[in-house]
């Protein structure tokens, strides 16, 4: 379905007098889903897979995880890593890739790129401060991500935002998580980063029941626990965060990303895995 920009401004302006009113939408609660694959964000093993990207994906299949998150290509084509991930029988989970390869004449590449890694979900990792300042900028901003969300679907594709900790810091009473996902469509993705989320102030169960089935890909970070922690070793209630995940809030693929100094970083996704699996994921 294509939206025209008056369907747009329409459903915008729709959107933000519901919530106006206090009036939520319902979703109904289903049963659990099945089985959610894991997937890894590599940024979490970054400096390992400067130096050798074969070997760490390699790794990080006989870890168990079923998928990756690029945020950075190290130098190889579509090509190359597409031929890594099949060798090791691994799927591109999502991209981080940065708001300009989404806008104008770089759209085209940007979904080219991604075809050939087989990935859908395009995902922006952060944006400047002038789209973010002011409840009018990110309205604009939501407006954007709206129109890119409509181009990207004919090639199957989604479009969405990765949750850092000063999207939860608000203005004039409301977050810019909350301004953003509010005024934007519904195809828009909320990639909520658990941790990220939690640091900032923002309380991710809430943020889940709010807006139902927009999580399509998920980031398992732990909060608090000791400096070592990892995912299921701190203070996150996990078992709340996967039941949502799992009825209501449409999520297809969770991804582990760990980004704290402690220990040895292919050592520390391995234990991130190992927690999952102990907790039935």
């Amino acid at each position: 379905m294509h939206y025209s920009r008056r369907e747009m401004l329409r459903w915008s302006m729709g959107a933000a007098a519901i919530w106006a009113t206090g009036i939520r939408p319902t979703f109904a609660e289903r049963k659990p889903r099945k089985k959610i694959p894991i997937g890894l964000q590599l940024y979490s093993v970054r400096h390992q897979c400067e130096k050798d990207l074969p070997g760490v994906l390699r790794q990080v299949a006989e870890m168990g995880y079923q998928g990756v998150e690029f945020a950075g290509y190290y130098g190889r084509t579509a090509e190359e890593l597409r031929k890594m991930l099949d060798d090791n029988r691994l799927k591109c989970c999502g991209t981080h890739t940065g708001l300009n390869t989404l806008i104008g004449d770089a759209l085209k590449g940007t979904i080219e790129f991604n075809k050939i890694l087989g990935n859908e979900f395009l995902i922006v990792p952060g944006l400047p401060r002038d789209r973010t300042s002011s409840i009018a900028a990110l309205r604009q901003t939501a407006d954007l991500f709206t129109e890119l969300a409509v181009k990207a679907k004919p090639h199957r594709m989604r479009v969405g935002y990765h949750a850092h900790g000063g999207d939860f810091k608000k203005i004039d009473g409301r977050t810019p998580w909350d301004i953003l996902f509010s005024h934007s469509s519904p195809d828009v993705l909320m990639q909520l980063d658990i941790g990220n989320c939690i640091g900032g102030g923002g309380d991710p169960i809430a943020i889940l029941k709010k807006f139902p089935g927009r999580s399509a890909t998920i980031h398992l970070k732990e909060h608090g626990g000791k400096p070592e922690a990892v995912v299921g070793e701190g203070d996150v209630d996990w078992k709340r965060i996967f039941r949502l995940c799992e009825t209501t809030g449409g999520t297809e693929w969770y991804i582990v990303e760990h980004e704290r100094n402690a220990g040895s970083p292919l050592q520390n996704v391995r234990r991130c895995i190992n927690n999952l699996r102990k907790m039935g994921k």
